[in-house]
């Protein structure tokens, strides 16, 4: 009797254990990690455009400046403005920023240099909206243009490939002022530029075509601006004990933390075939903070506060409250896989569940 009973008891404890081991439930407060992204409502111009730098055409005209940049951590206020707007036709996706700056310098011309090193502005196009194979361009005052593509964020092991051209990339700088004039103080300079659709569309995961009614885009804007010193008459970046200062970042859409390459924060872009966006009503994801939510969950596992989970053992499973308003929390489910980890988040006014991994990929089922 002694023989079959510790069988028994062998036999459920194996049973346990193929389940997976659960512990109590942990709660994270996710609310500060949470970004509701801005969205730009694109028009569609039906005349030529001249990149030139000045946005004088009628369809320029009738674009809608975007709020003015952040500071890219959302916290301190940019000492200089920046602001931008966008149109396209079946050719181009238009961009014209202006940033106000007194002194206009830059010393890298040749392409494809590391353009942040001069006060620059940046641009971060995802068409699949999946994190993946996505574009950045950045150009200095000097018109100095930086392409490359990246396969996935850095935060992953993303490598970028800076043998990616766009090979028809129009692009013009206006001054308004000098440039590497330390006499002088100057106004704002511009830049202007008309990037090709066709190498957008292909990053696209979805059918390779223009754009329709409705569409939506992943995009983000960054300026960097250098605190400088100027030697012999030469601008330079500031040192300190040898050491250059940081750069300062300025966003449109807001990134929290100083990195560029948290594609998920990034704005939307909403396309639409009409000249005007004023009767365009933008199209609201549902699940916009459930997904924020997971990411946010991917994030703090990766690098944060939930790192101890990555010590568990394969097949452990951790209940988690999140809490993401003062109000408002949901339940999480962390499972220790072969590969990792994932995590599953049901949302309490669906049937919708999102899993994400530890590569940050997202899915919705």
């Amino acid at each position: 009797m002694k023989q079959i009973l510790s069988l028994f008891i062998v036999l459920v404890l194996l049973s346990c254990g193929n389940k997976g081991h659960r512990e109590s439930p942990l709660f994270i407060d996710l609310t500060s990690d949470i970004v509701i992204p801005k969205h730009y409502i694109i028009t569609k111009s039906n005349e030529q455009i001249v990149i030139d730098g000045i946005a004088n055409e009628p369809g320029w005209q009738s674009a809608l400046f975007s709020d003015s940049f952040i500071d890219i951590e959302g916290i301190k206020t940019p000492k200089y403005d920046t602001k931008i707007k966008m149109l396209w036709d079946e050719n181009y996706l238009y961009i014209y920023s202006q940033m106000e700056e007194p002194h206009i310098w830059g010393d890298l011309k040749q392409r494809d240099s590391v353009i942040f090193y001069n006060n620059d502005f940046e641009v971060f196009i995802d068409p699949s909206m999946t994190g993946k194979n996505y574009a950045e361009i950045e150009i200095n005052a000097l018109g100095t243009v930086w392409d490359l593509l990246l396969d996935k964020p850095y935060r992953v092991g993303g490598k970028a490939n800076n043998h990616w051209n766009i090979d028809d990339l129009k692009s013009a700088v206006q001054i308004q002022g000098s440039l590497n004039n330390h006499n002088d103080i100057d106004s704002f300079w511009t830049v202007e530029m008309a990037i090709p659709l066709k190498p957008l569309i292909e990053l696209k995961n979805r059918p390779n075509t223009l754009p329709e009614e409705g569409e939506q885009w992943r995009i983000n804007f960054s300026r960097v601006e250098w605190d400088f010193s100027i030697i012999n008459g030469v601008y330079q970046r500031k040192k300190e004990n040898g050491k250059f200062l940081k750069e300062n970042n300025w966003v449109w859409s807001n990134q929290k933390v100083i990195n560029m390459h948290e594609p998920e924060k990034w704005g939307i872009l909403q396309f639409t075939c009409g000249s005007s966006s004023e009767d365009i009503k933008f199209i609201e994801d549902e699940y916009m903070t459930a997904k924020q939510i997971a990411y946010a969950l991917f994030r703090q596992t990766r690098y944060g506060s939930l790192k101890r989970l990555l010590q568990q053992k394969v097949g452990h499973i951790q209940n988690i409250k999140v809490g993401f308003s003062d109000r408002e929390s949901l339940n999480a489910t962390f499972y220790k896989t072969n590969f990792g980890f994932e995590f599953k988040i049901k949302t309490p006014q669906s049937n919708r569940t999102f899993i994400i991994n530890e590569e940050g990929v997202l899915k919705m089922i």
